[in-house]
C-alpha cells in the first residue's frame, strides 16, 4: 500500500495569496516549498483511490478509469473544488464517498453528472476495489470524516483531516485497530488555542494518544511553514512533515 501525498497545504495553500512572510517568500523562489491543496492518492494493487479533491487539475491528472473511487472527508471547498471539471464529463462515472451533509458545496449534488455520491455510516465499514474502508468522525465546522484503510494483507492507514482533536470514541476505534500509519491534521505551529484544526502539539498528543506506528503532519499553513523554517519542530520518533510528492509506503503488520 502506497500513499501520495499530492498536497499538503491548508486552505489558501503556501504561498498564500499576497503574503509576504518567510515562508511564502521562500515557496515564490523554490517550488520544492509549494503546498497545494491537501490531497492523496492510496494505491493497493489495482485498487486507487483520491481522498479530497482540492486539486483543481485531477481531470487531467486522472483518464476515465483510473481511479476506484474517492473519498471526501468534507465539502469545504479545498477539499472538493476538483470535482466541479469532472461533473460535466461523459461516458464514464466516478464513486464518491462522503459524509451525510445536507448542503455539500454549491450545487454539486443538485448537479452532480458523472459523480455517483454516496454516504454511509460512521464506523461502519465499506469496500472499495480491495482494501475495507471504516469512516471515522472527526471535530471541525461541517461534517467530517477520517477514514481507517485496511488491506487484507494486514496494511492499515488513517486519514484525519480537518480536525481539531479527536472524538474519543475514534480515538478508541484507532487504538484498538492494531498497527497503522497515519496522516492527521496539522494547521498551525503551537498556539495557545488553536480554532478548527490543531496545531503541532495537539498533532503530536493525538498521534501518541492512539499509538500510531508512524504519523504523517499535512493541511500546513504557511504559518507553521514559518514556525518550522525559522525553528525545526523538536524530533519526535515516528512523526515526519508531509509535503508535495512525498510518498509513503504502509507495511504489513507482522
Amino acid at each position: 500500500m502506497k500513499i501520495h501525498f499530492l498536497g499538503t497545504g491548508a486552505a489558501g495553500g503556501v504561498p498564500l495569496y499576497g503574503c509576504t512572510c518567510q515562508a511564502c517568500v521562500a515557496a515564490r523562489d523554490d517550488s520544492a516549498r509549494v503546498r497545494r491543496p491537501c490531497c492523496a492518492l492510496l494505491e493497493h494493487g489495482n485498487t486507487r483511490l483520491l481522498i479530497d479533491a482540492g486539486l483543481t487539475d485531477l481531470h487531467e491528472r486522472f483518464p476515465p478509469g483510473a481511479l476506484t473511487g474517492i473519498l471526501l472527508t468534507h465539502y469545504h471547498p479545498d477539499h472538493v473544488q476538483g470535482l466541479f471539471h469532472w461533473r460535466w464529463g461523459v461516458n464514464h462515472h466516478i464513486d464518491v464517498m462522503g459524509p451525510p451533509d445536507s448542503e455539500g458545496c454549491a450545487d454539486l449534488f443538485k448537479h452532480p453528472g458523472i459523480l455517483k455520491f454516496r454516504s454511509g455510516h460512521k464506523f461502519e465499514a465499506f469496500e472499495m476495489g480491495d482494501l475495507i474502508i471504516t469512516p471515522l468522525p472527526l471535530i471541525h465546522s461541517k461534517p467530517t470524516w477520517g477514514y481507517a484503510i485496511e488491506s487484507r494483507q494486514g496494511q492499515r492507514f488513517a486519514y484525519l483531516t480537518d480536525t481539531l482533536g479527536l472524538p474519543e470514541r475514534t480515538a478508541d476505534f484507532l487504538r484498538r485497530w492494531g498497527p497503522f500509519d497515519m496522516a492527521i491534521d496539522c494547521s498551525f505551529p503551537p498556539t495557545p488555542e488553536p480554532r478548527n484544526h490543531n496545531d503541532w502539539t495537539r498533532a503530536i498528543d493525538c498521534a501518541q494518544a492512539v499509538g500510531a506506528r508512524s504519523t504523517w503532519m499535512t493541511h500546513l499553513g504557511h504559518h507553521f511553514d514559518e514556525w518550522y523554517q525559522q525553528e525545526p519542530a523538536p524530533y519526535e520518533c515516528g512523526i515526519g512533515v508531509a509535503h508535495d510528492g512525498l510518498v509513503h509506503t504502509v507495511a504489513a503488520s507482522n
